[in-house]
């Protein structure tokens, strides 16, 4: 007996009672408007499963294609059927779709594709038992929001893989490949920014998107959510905003330790206590705003209950009281592709001129160089003075270039939000970045 045919017939069977059993349900809350249960989908799946065996083992292709007709011919008079009993206006096709899925991924169990086949088959039942959320996610989907993730769609799998991924100035500086991929994320950081607020609340739907994206880009981060503070400028949004951002800029400082640790491991003992020092007084401001943002809420969600003329509407999402959504209850979507195409060309800007530095001006001296690396990134001038620190007194050069790179980044985030941000979070952030950039000099000096 060949034992791995009999477990592809298995998984084929079990495909069949997975999305049969599903059905089942269905058909037993609404029988007309439901094709089959639990064993009629058994069969199906391995009706589909020993064609296609047939198939294979007689070479005749003919077998699976008949019996694939067979199946939608039945499918479709069950279909037809339906119809005529039914009173209200046309049924739907997602039951007689299903069963021909079904047949299909019997098929594929048998013809050397069975964790493919089983893995569709948990899709499908899926697809089918999510109904509802589905249905309420698509009409919760605004035209504005349909353009805006087709045009990331296409910036990602039509624009990005056209793009050549080599320098292509003279100095070796900017790779169109990779500014277009700060140009996706930026512009998918406003997305899923968008998305977090709508189902999670301001507060912490807004606080995800920002560790989230510190995780990925402070810098893009803070781009996003800047953005989102003018077109979002009401008060209330302020704290979560300035929380979300100072949580991207702590990830950063996170990061920069463990890169270090990963590159030059003996360097950390040199560089924990400022990038600690940093990182706390990061992290208590973030905490101020998201308390205040939690207490907002609170006070809000107290206000509509309270009154009788509160909009009671919170996010647009009928879970009231986070506040996100303006009178009407409507949340704008932030999307932009056009600026973060402007964003992604004064990252270039910045590239080559800190390339023409270093390779014009060699002397100019470390800290200069890490001051003009870091206004782009701090990520790439780390890797580059950690893995040149190998002796141990070359480390405390090492790490104030690093933490020089680290204030001149938060200088820029900081402008970014001033130039491109609205309301209170304006002033938040440059209250914190002040805070952050002064415990950053004494580090510098005293380390």
């Amino acid at each position: 007996m060949d034992l791995e045919l009999a477990r592809n017939f298995l998984i084929a069977l079990a495909i069949g009672a997975l999305v049969g059993a599903e059905r089942e349900k269905k058909k037993k809350n609404d029988p007309i408007q439901s094709f089959g249960g639990i064993r009629t989908h058994i069969l199906i799946a391995l009706v589909g499963a020993a064609s296609a065996w047939l198939s294979r083992e007689f070479g005749a292709p003919w077998i699976f294609v008949a019996t694939l007709a067979l199946v939608g011919a039945t499918v479709l008079a069950s279909y037809v059927f339906q119809n005529l009993r039914a009173d209200d206006e046309g049924l739907g096709l997602t039951s007689e779709i299903a069963a021909i899925v079904v047949c299909l991924l019997g098929a594929m169990s048998i013809t050397g594709n069975p964790e493919l086949a089983a893995a569709l088959g948990v899709g499908t039942s899926a697809v089918l038992a999510f109904k509802q959320p589905l249905h309420g996610l698509v009409h919760r989907i605004g035209p504005d929001d349909m353009f805006a993730g087709i045009k990331l769609l296409v910036a990602s799998f039509i624009v990005l893989p056209l793009l050549p991924d080599a320098p292509v100035d003279p100095w070796g500086a900017i790779n169109p490949y990779r500014v277009w991929m700060l140009v996706i994320l930026i512009s998918a950081l406003s997305l899923v920014g968008y998305v977090a607020v709508r189902w999670l609340g301001t507060t912490h739907g807004t606080v995800i998107t920002g560790i989230a994206g510190g995780l990925v880009s402070s810098t893009a981060a803070t781009l996003s959510l800047a953005r989102t503070s003018r077109v979002q400028p009401e008060p209330g949004h302020a704290h979560a905003l300035s929380a979300a951002i100072l949580l991207a800029w702590f990830v950063m400082v996170v990061r920069t330790l463990m890169l270090i640790a990963v590159v030059n491991a003996p360097l950390l003992a040199t560089a924990w206590p400022p990038f600690l020092l940093l990182g706390a007084v990061t992290l208590a401001f973030a905490g101020w705003h998201y308390r205040g943002s939690v207490s907002g809420d609170a006070r809000r969600g107290d206000a509509d209950n309270g009154d009788g003329d509160g909009d009671g509407e919170g996010d647009g999402d009928g879970d009231g009281g986070d506040g996100y959504g303006d009178r009407n209850g409507a949340i704008r979507n932030p999307f932009s592709l056009a600026s973060a195409i402007r964003f992604g060309a004064l990252f270039a800007a910045v590239l080559l001129v800190v390339e023409i530095a270093q390779q014009r001006a060699p002397g100019v001296g470390v800290y200069v160089v890490s001051a003009l690396a870091g206004s782009v990134d701090v990520d790439a001038i780390t890797l580059s003075l950690a893995g040149n620190a190998g002796e141990p007194d070359r480390h405390p050069e090492a790490v104030r270039a690093i933490l020089i790179a680290a204030l001149t980044n938060t200088v820029v985030k900081c402008a970014m939000v001033v130039g491109l941000g609205g309301g209170r979070t304006r002033r938040n952030i440059v209250v914190a970045a002040a805070a952050i950039v002064l415990a950053g000099l004494v580090a510098v000096s005293f380390g």
